[in-house]
């Protein structure tokens, strides 16, 4: 006789596992886009919020702000990572044996890293701006190589300046003194007067790298990047088959993105004091799916895609490195609109009963990031003077993410179940950017999930994870950190309704 385990049997165990999956992954992945809420039976409901702390860290590159791409291990990176949290809430209902509706509700991509310390990330960029005046300056002031040292130079040109200037004045003084000097004084003053200003031509460019060096070296914060997303997704479902084990979904997806960023430190080069706001924008996708069920043995398998979206933002930057380029501080800050577009995706979510207490499952997700790409435009242009006609992308990754989570659940009692997970992410490559320095990572979490009364559920979840060994990389694929033995964890906590 073939043993049968009604999906409502294992209800318990099946929801433990989703509490603190999926996330922390490559590229700005966070939430896993995860939409099981959905595939609940009759009326569900649920609340979740997860808090990530990744302790991530490093040395820098000695070599920084050098022509050689080499790896030299240099100082202590510190903490990078801050602690990130976010919610995700859904609600479904079965409008009939045929038709479900559902909103789904997550933060599906963000970033939060933060850099602080002695090192090449923080502070005042000494090196990158002694290397940018040494290659604005060759041939041009034999000898200055250094912010100092062009400095020093600048001061004394200005007194040397000053001092024709007082000779002049007093040329002009004398004369109003005693007219019948002006025949011998005149040509002297006409001379010096050409002097300086074939002087103040020639130092006025100087004058404004050394006040572009000044206030970089005064700058002492730490490189930053914040990214937060929402997703907003309507589900309507159909189900099929004489049996209605079959079902498609789908449905549209409004999403919300904004993002600051703050390049400091030699480590960035010329970029160093670049910052960019990207204003929130909202725009909108879609998502489509297909799902298959046996009760009798508690098996559900879902196949959802999910579209890439689309974004036109306003962006500010601010970029020191423009302002001295075109010889006016102002074209240093500039608004314009930038595109983004935040990748699709393709989720595989899969159970079933090993025995009437005891469930299995399986996640796999794909994202392709090696097309994501971050492309501000006032960037991008001061790029392309030694990059190309293409310019440089603020951030991109070379490899797609792969996912996957194994999991098993079992129930204790008719009230309480336990679950435990295995995961591994592919990462989106290495070396990757200094924004965000790992390559995936390995994971075990455990869950339970308790039952207050047969609908209402208090579910809670923590995960443990292994870092991938990774190299921080520029836009110009100059590596600039290495980051190394790396974890964190994940919590989570979730309230559930689930009614016939």
């Amino acid at each position: 006789m073939r043993a049968t385990f009604h999906l409502k049997t294992l209800a318990v165990a099946i929801a433990t596992l989703s509490v603190a999956s999926m996330t922390n992954a490559a590229g700005l992945d966070r939430s896993g886009q995860d939409i099981t809420a959905f595939l609940q039976d009759g009326t569900y409901a649920e609340a979740v919020y997860t808090y990530i702390d990744a302790d991530v860290s490093g040395y820098d590159n000695q070599r920084v702000a050098t022509d050689d791409a080499g790896y030299v291990q240099g100082r202590s990176t510190g903490e990078v990572a801050e602690s990130y949290d976010f919610f995700r809430y859904g609600v479904k209902t079965d409008i009939n044996d045929t038709f479900s509706v559902g909103i789904l509700y997550d933060e599906p991509f963000g970033a939060a890293a933060a850099y602080s310390g002695d090192n090449n990330f923080v502070g005042a960029p000494t090196a990158a701006i002694d290397g940018l005046i040494a290659s604005q300056l060759t041939g041009k002031l034999p000898g200055v190589t250094t912010a100092q040292g062009l400095d020093t130079y600048v001061k004394g040109a200005q007194q040397t300046l000053d001092a024709g200037r007082e000779r002049v004045k007093q040329a002009e003084a004398a004369i109003a003194a005693n007219p019948a000097l002006e025949a011998v004084l005149r040509p002297q003053i006409v001379a010096g007067q050409a002097q300086i200003a074939a002087g103040e031509a020639q130092l006025a460019p100087l004058e404004g790298l050394n006040n572009y060096a000044a206030n970089q070296l005064a700058n002492t914060e730490g490189t930053n990047v914040e990214v937060r997303s929402e997703n907003i997704t309507a589900i309507m479902g159909m189900k099929l088959g004489a049996n209605k084990n079959f079902q498609i979904y789908g449905g549209p997806v409004a999403q919300r993105v904004q993002a600051d960023v703050k390049l400091r430190g030699s480590a960035y080069g010329p970029a160093t004091g670049y910052t960019s706001h990207i204003s929130p924008d909202q725009d909108y996708g879609w998502l489509a799916g297909v799902a298959y069920s046996k009760p009798e043995i508690a098996l559900k398998a879902a196949l959802t895609y999910r579209s890439e979206i689309d974004h036109s933002m306003d962006i500010t930057e601010t970029y020191p490195l423009a302002g001295l380029l075109a010889g006016n501080p102002a074209a240093a800050t500039q608004t314009n609109n930038m595109e983004i577009t935040t990748p699709k995706s393709v989720n595989f979510d899969f159970q079933t009963g090993i025995n009437p207490t005891t469930l299995a499952t399986a996640k796999v997700r794909w994202v392709p990031w090696g097309d994501f790409s971050i492309v501000p435009p006032l960037y991008n242009e001061v790029s392309k003077r030694s990059y190309g006609p293409d310019g440089l992308a603020l951030v991109d990754y070379s490899d797609d993410q792969w996912q996957v989570e194994l999991g098993m659940a079992k129930r204790l009692s008719p009230a309480l179940a336990l679950s435990g997970t295995v995961g591994w992410d592919s990462g989106s490559g290495d070396p990757t950017t200094s924004l965000g320095p790992i390559d995936g990572y390995y994971s075990v979490g455990l869950g339970a999930k308790y039952n207050v009364t047969p609908e209402w559920a208090v579910s809670a979840g923590g995960k443990y994870l292994w870092f991938g060994d990774a190299k921080g990389q520029l836009p110009t694929q100059q590596i600039v950190g290495d980051f190394q033995d790396n974890d964190g964890y994940i919590v989570g906590v979730k309230l559930s309704y689930q009614g016939k």
